[in-house]
């Protein structure tokens, strides 16, 4: 966006930040428009809402809040299909900055997950840690307290130097503002695949608690009543992230640099408490952050919704340059900022309390009766317009694409399991498995966040198959967890985006806890391919019935396209942030074996299947094949009986088989005490399916020895098997010694950072 708008003034022949263009009444051009990101269709669309041609700023605001990243033009249609009603929701999807759901004893939960994607291909560091102040803002200009933090993150191929670089950048700028900004972060996934070399991924998902009834609404309404910004200088940072973030990575993308935005945690921080500070007075109509598109955005959205005004003084910004324009002040993406409307009267109550916090507070303008947002430059009106006609659901465009199945389904659908040989040495197998970058031990990365730091309340720390954070002042906890395995959503969207939600779900479960609603991040390639369309439409729908099934409304969240490079679109990676409630902390589950001696045992069916597996991909180099074996029926049952098992107290541990299928859990099983297991293979299945297929809805439950009858008998109607034992340490599997744990450990806790000094 920056770019254009430099090319802009070049092809005019006039000087950068001409006034004749930037700041005057004039008339914006199509080929203004067009170089702005709008089509020719949208441009003509918004003369006709105006009565008139717009000027250059006015075209420069439409052309951030209709693109992609703002308006959702080419998703809203299918995210309205998506299921938001539930028991607990207390705002539904759209309604607020995040999503908010009842937990009880007077406390609500408010969480979201967004994408910063594009800013990371550019500026790995700062592009992940604007990401993560970002969507913590999200949280409490609810009114909430952040708590915890998760990310999901997607890189290329690490023997590549460009994704080293790209991974160290990602993970230092999410360690560093987290842990400055004094949120712990519990927990995330990270994938390395191909695809993503060009486009990784950074998904941050934020969650926070409130007392219920104290929500701030993103609204405003009141004439006379003063529009406050709050926060951090605006500066020329960010400018036209928005755009930047609705257009394909291409060669020339690292340009466009300036419309990354940089972070400062500390004045976050300082932002945060004066926030939380601010919502316990009676002096807030509605509070916003300034995220994509700045000012125009957080004006427009919170007038519309209440269905007011406002009047804006642009030079009353306090700016970090001087002399700045117009059109700059309106498209910077600058950090930490919030734009606050107050209730007439009590300005002194605001100003003092950001005065006590060393924090910029101006007022910037008042709300008006009339719905239109009239923005002046001293005495000059540089945009005048109406608030609806910008938003999401109000004039904002809407397209129903084309879409046509992949062509690639007729490869996957080639795919024949008695083609692939079965390896005579499994053992030499399992350790090429767990040393692969999908699967090794992410210490490196998560050892760079803290998981403890300066939190409100605690998270346990437990090793789980989600991150458990406990509610003080009530005996409650919030298990929490993101997760998409976007090669099973490639090879079919339908059953992956399905998948998707239902190991989410596993792993909310396998803590003790009740899965109870979900926010996504759809990171998808361009929506004009057919096939990449056809891959968001059917992942979206394979979503809505594992949502329906499970009970997990979804309360909001994120799409990112154009997540693409002249290479080809990544894979299809709706990521599933859920949440869930344990009524009691004290009696969730944990993943790890307890003691030697424990019986072991699977919940569920083991398949001869190794659709779309790590161990068919990465070591047998079979690049499509179908999905994982997954019913939903079935995976409902079970996932239900093993939560029976765990509020019943009949097992000791429980742990979800993912990548890597069952030895892979096994051995994460053991680790965390050093325990080794004994196991015989499933004399029905071919063993390398047995050990290392992905088939879904399974999961290791251990038992006590003297709980076995009691277990078994609570299984009547459930599939299971028994597979061994806990050990000592040693690992023997069909009566041969694969060796100790800890030997296994060396090679899980060090692959990832052999590859990484390779």
């Amino acid at each position: 966006m920056y770019l254009f708008l430099i090319q802009i003034c070049k092809a005019k022949s006039l000087p950068y930040f001409c006034d004749s263009i930037l700041s005057q009444m004039q008339e914006a051009t199509l080929e203004q428009a067009q170089k702005l990101g709008l089509t020719e269709s949208e441009f003509n669309e918004i003369c006709n809402v105006l009565g008139r041609t717009p000027n250059f700023t006015e075209t420069a605001m439409y052309s951030v809040m209709w693109s992609e990243h703002c308006s959702y033009k080419n998703s809203i249609k299918w995210l309205k299909t998506l299921p938001k009603d539930g028991s607990k929701v207390l705002a539904k999807a759209g309604e607020e900055n995040a999503g908010l759901i009842d937990i009880g004893n007077g406390w609500a939960c408010s969480f979201k997950i967004e994408s910063h994607n594009h800013p990371s291909a550019i500026e790995p560091f700062q592009g992940a840690a604007t990401g993560v102040g970002g969507i913590h803002r999200d949280i409490f200009t609810m009114g909430a307290r952040p708590i915890a933090t998760l990310n999901s993150l997607r890189f290329g191929n690490l023997n590549e130097d460009k994704t080293k670089h790209l991974l160290k950048g990602v993970v230092k700028g999410i360690g560093h503002y987290g842990n400055c900004f004094g949120v712990p972060t519990v927990g995330g996934e990270t994938y390395f695949e191909d695809c993503y070399s060009t486009n990784p991924l950074v998904n941050a998902m934020s969650v926070g608690v409130m007392k219920t009834g104290k929500t701030i609404s993103a609204t405003s309404y009141g004439e006379g009543n003063p529009v406050f910004i709050v926060g951090s200088d605006t500066g020329k940072d960010g400018i036209g992230g928005a755009s930047f973030a609705s257009a394909d990575i291409n060669e020339d993308s690292a340009k466009d640099l300036p419309a990354v935005q940089v972070g400062d945690p500390f004045q976050e921080k300082k932002l945060l408490e004066a926030c939380m500070e601010l919502v316990e007075t009676d002096a807030v109509i509605g509070m916003q952050d300034m995220g994509a598109a700045g000012i125009t955005c957080s004006t427009s959205e919170m007038s519309a919704k209440g269905e007011h005004g406002m009047i804006i003084h642009l030079d009353k910004v306090p700016t970090r340059q001087k002399n700045m324009k117009a059109w700059e002040m309106l498209l910077s993406e600058s950090q930490e900022r919030m734009l606050v409307v107050v209730k007439k009267g009590h300005e002194k109550t605001v100003t003092d309390i950001f005065d006590k916090w060393d924090i910029h507070c101006e007022i910037i303008g008042e709300v008006t009766t009339d719905p239109r947002l009239k923005f002046y430059m001293g005495e000059e009106l540089v945009a005048d317009l109406p608030a609806e006609s910008m938003v999401l659901g109000g004039g904002a465009p809407v397209y129903e694409r084309e879409y046509t199945e992949p062509s690639y389904f007729a490869q996957r659908d080639t795919f024949n399991i008695d083609a692939i040989k079965e390896p005579s040495d499994l053992k030499s197998i399992a350790k090429q498995l767990i040393s692969l970058p999908n699967i090794a031990n992410k210490k490196w990365i998560y050892n760079q966040y803290d998981s403890m730091v300066g939190t409100a309340n605690s998270t346990t720390n437990s090793p789980a198959d989600s991150a458990v954070v406990w509610v003080k002042e009530t005996s409650k906890g919030i298990a929490m967890t993101v997760d998409c395995n976007s090669r099973y959503v490639h090879a079919d969207p339908y059953v992956g985006g399905m998948i998707a939600v239902s190991e989410a779900a596993r792993n909310i479960i396998c803590s003790g806890a009740i899965p109870a609603a979900i926010t996504n991040c759809l990171n998808f390639g361009n929506p004009y391919n057919p096939e990449v369309y056809y891959q968001f439409v059917y992942a979206l729908k394979g979503m809505s019935a594992a949502c329906l099934k499970f009970d997990t409304p979804v309360t909001g969240g994120n799409v990112s396209f154009y997540n693409q490079s002249p290479d080809g679109a990544v894979y299809p990676t709706p990521t599933i942030g859920m949440v869930g409630i344990i009524e009691d902390i004290q009696a969730r589950m944990t993943m790890d074996f307890k003691q030697a001696g424990d019986q072991i045992y699977l919940i569920g069916k083991s398949k001869n299947d190794i659709g779309s597996s790590e161990y068919l991909h990465k070591l047998m180099g079979v690049e499509l094949s179908p999905a994982p074996a997954f019913d939903l029926e079935e995976e409902f049952e079970i996932q239900q009986t093993v939560l029976k098992l765990i509020n019943s107290k009949l097992i000791v541990s429980a742990h979800d088989l993912a990548e890597g299928g069952l030895f892979t859990a096994l051995m994460e099983s053991g680790l965390n005490r050093g325990l080794g297991f004994t196991l015989n293979t499933h004399t029905l299945l071919r063993k390398d399916a047995f050990l290392f297929g992905e088939a879904q809805s399974r999961f290791i439950v251990s038992v006590k020895a003297e709980q076995v009858t009691a277990f078994e008998a609570s299984l009547s109607s459930t599939s299971f098997e028994k597979l061994g034992e806990v050990t000592t340490s040693s690992i023997t599997i069909d009566s041969n010694d694969w060796g100790s744990i800890s030997e296994w450990k060396s090679t899980y806790d060090s692959a990832l950072e052999k590859l990484l000094k390779k």
